[in-house]
């Protein structure tokens, strides 16, 4: 019986071999020159989900497809393979170029909704710069815009409004900020933009109650000057608060501040 040692041994060289064929391969038909051989094994590779070597060979053939009816097919399977790579900015901006190239293409409505999901997908947390997700917003937007008919009209929506609600985060909490870092009449006017911006928000109670105790400690940290006039908005936003919302678990604080500002 063969020692077990030599039999994994001789296993492992047989993978090595194989391995390095199938590199050798790659090497042998990239530097061919041959077009069609290497555009075959672009989309075989592709089908293989192997896109890495599949992008390697379109970036060599594309040149050489342009104006026939192949190069339609490849630029697509290009801009897809920077999708499956997670290489979302330029999977986004090869899209947009066949999208914007191919105008009579059956696959331009999938390379649209692509180029909005690209940005969708380079869309960070609230906490960061948001430039990708107003992108994407507006992507998605036109997307709907343009094929209103669209099954992917209403997933597109979806996107919208998850995306909005990360904005609407964003300002809630930069205004919470700067109401840690006491700067109140800043805080005042986030809180406002953000009912102006999103006056549908799920959180408008939690909102107004900010605005309530930016107001009222705006005034007891002003100079003597300018505290009856802010005493006066702080008790003007107590109202409004309190006749918009009965019940409300913020109620005996607003109640204090209200008594508390017409008193001053």
């Amino acid at each position: 019986m063969k020692n077990p040692i030599f039999r994994l041994l001789g296993i492992l060289v047989v993978l090595a071999l194989l391995l390095a064929s199938c590199k050798s391969e790659f090497e042998r038909i990239r530097a061919s020159g041959d077009v069609q051989v290497i555009y075959e094994k672009a989309n075989a590779y592709y089908e293989e989900k192997e896109y890495q070597k599949a992008q390697t060979l379109y970036e060599l053939i594309i040149s050489s497809f342009r104006g026939r009816p192949e190069a339609e097919e490849i630029y697509y399977k290009y801009a897809y393979t920077y999708y499956y790579l997670e290489q979302y900015l330029l999977a986004a901006y090869y899209f947009k170029n066949f999208s914007q190239t191919y105008t009579n293409s059956a696959s331009r409505e999938e390379a649209d909704f692509m180029t909005a999901y690209s940005n969708y997908q380079l869309s960070p947390t609230f906490r960061l710069d948001q430039t990708y997700t107003n992108k994407a917003i507006d992507e998605f937007q036109l997307f709907v815009n343009t094929y209103p008919r669209s099954e992917r009209v209403e997933e597109c929506n979806k996107l919208i409004d998850q995306m909005r609600a990360k904005l609407e985060r964003k300002v809630f909490e930069t205004g919470k900020l700067y109401f840690d870092m006491r700067l109140y009449q800043s805080a005042t006017h986030v809180f406002e933009n953000l009912l102006k911006d999103y006056p549908e928000t799920k959180n408008g109670e939690e909102t107004r109650y900010m605005i309530v105790r930016s107001a009222y400690l705006l005034a007891q940290n002003s100079v003597v000057d300018k505290q009856l006039e802010r005493y006066q908005e702080a008790k003007e936003q107590a109202d409004k608060f309190l006749q918009r919302y009965q019940n409300s678990a913020y109620d005996k604080e607003v109640n204090s501040i209200q008594t508390d500002s017409s008193k001053k």
